[in-house]
């Protein structure tokens, strides 16, 4: 009964936001088609209800139809962002101790701008991967789906499941200093434990799991090399999300790390800033998916605001793109994902020039924000390409992605659930 409420939450079909009975045709001049990974021209597709009905070169449009001439633009499937973090000031604020001087109210207000711009970028479905006050992203994306305000449709994990003092946990504070409880919701030191907090979060409705399967580069008094939990636990942590339905995402910076979280049959690992060949080859075996977001070293260095102690040396970028560049090359699953909360929600398009410069084709790189993505977050049968019967998630841009990629940082059109939201 849960996994059913979890997709009927998450399938945002907003009433008030409907189209309603009308047909909308929309000629498409340049098609991607995600599943085959082509480029087609001229085709028209035809929208009812949120849902598409049909898609070809040569359909007979209704007399009575909308339509949107987008025979100019390159017209594709709605993207998806794997590793998102709308729950967060930090592009204005990166210091995550602020936390404690709002109230769960106030983060919640000054988060709801984030969606919108998120989806104003082209990004109808993301994968929020916490938060660090409990169950926040879970109320931003009941709101959406009930049209509150715009923004994406969301799939969260609630909160960080970490262990005392890691890297999803609020540190930094003075250790006589009593946390709220929804700031250590997820904390967890035994694989019983780990259960436990499965287990809550599940009947929070929640749609995946976040684990912290290694140190971070941005939580004070952390150690990215350092390997957080034991192969015991996360193995806990996997089965008992699995048997609730839930696929689970693992933070991982070192290898050791990553290799616990593989072994233990975690879903994806993000990040993956430091793969040795073992383990890029046992997650090609595995079907295990990275989500690099590798342009986050970037804005980390560029950010003036924040904490020292989160600073790294340029090198740790390098490392992280031959890292990436060796998982492409051995066939690794690959996903979209830019840990928006650090960098810009402004341009999360600025990913797929990266991904690219890492080895990618640009039709790879679209396919990993959408057809990849969409099996990943185990909706393919909803989201991910533009077919008949999936939702009506749809943008455009002007040119051609596949001889410039860089376009994706200016999407002129977006459809979600059939509803326009940017039309230049």
């Amino acid at each position: 009964m849960k996994s059913i409420l979890r997709i009927v939450a998450c399938a945002t079909f907003v009433l008030a936001g409907r189209a309603g009975a009308q047909v909308t045709a929309i000629k498409a001049g340049r098609f991607i088609d995600a599943e085959s990974g082509t480029v087609l021209t001229d085709q028209v597709i035809l929208v009812k209800d949120g849902i598409i009905q049909a898609v070809g070169p040569k359909l007979a449009i209704p007399k009575d139809a909308k339509v949107i001439d987008l025979s100019k633009e390159t017209v594709m499937p709605g993207l998806l962002e794997m590793h998102s973090h709308l729950v967060a000031p930090w592009t204005t604020d990166p210091e995550p101790l602020h936390e404690l001087e709002r109230t769960a109210a106030m983060e919640s207000y000054i988060s709801i701008p984030n969606a919108k711009t998120v989806l104003m970028e082209g990004f109808t479905t993301v994968r929020d991967v916490g938060t660090y006050r409990a169950l926040i992203d879970v109320a931003m994306r009941d709101a959406i789906a009930q049209g509150i305000f715009p923004g994406p449709r969301m799939f969260v994990a609630g909160a960080y499941i970490t262990i005392t003092g890691g890297a999803g946990a609020m540190t930094g504070t003075s250790p006589d200093i009593t946390l709220p409880w929804d700031m250590t919701f997820g904390v967890a030191n035994s694989p019983w434990e780990a259960r436990q907090k499965v287990r809550l979060l599940a009947g929070q409705n929640v749609n995946l799991i976040k684990i912290l399967v290694t140190g971070a580069i941005l939580t004070h008094n952390s150690n990215h090399l350092a390997r957080e939990f034991t192969f015991e636990e996360i193995s806990a942590i996997v089965d008992e999300a699995h048997n609730f339905g839930l696929k689970v995402a693992a933070h991982g910076h070192n290898v050791n790390g990553i290799k616990n979280a593989v072994r233990a049959g975690v879903n994806s690992i993000e990040h993956g800033t430091f793969l040795d060949d073992e383990v890029v080859a046992m997650m090609r075996e595995k079907g295990t998916y990275l989500v690099p977001t590798l342009e986050v070293h970037s804005c980390i260095q560029t950010n003036a605001n924040l904490p020292k102690d989160f600073l790294m040396h340029d090198s740790i970028a390098d490392i992280h793109m031959a890292s990436f560049s060796r998982a492409v090359k051995a066939g690794v699953k690959i996903a979209y994902g830019t840990d928006n909360a650090v960098c810009s929600f402004r341009f999360p398009g600025r990913e797929f020039e990266l991904m690219v410069k890492g080895g990618m084709t640009p039709m790879q790189a679209l396919q990993a924000a959408t057809v990849a993505a969409a099996d990943l977050l185990g909706q393919s049968s909803h989201v991910g390409s533009i077919k008949a019967g999936k939702y009506a998630d749809i943008i455009a841009v002007s040119g051609d992605p596949i001889k410039d990629i860089s376009i994706m940082q200016n999407v002129d059109f977006v459809m979600k659930d059939g509803v326009v939201y940017k039309n230049k």
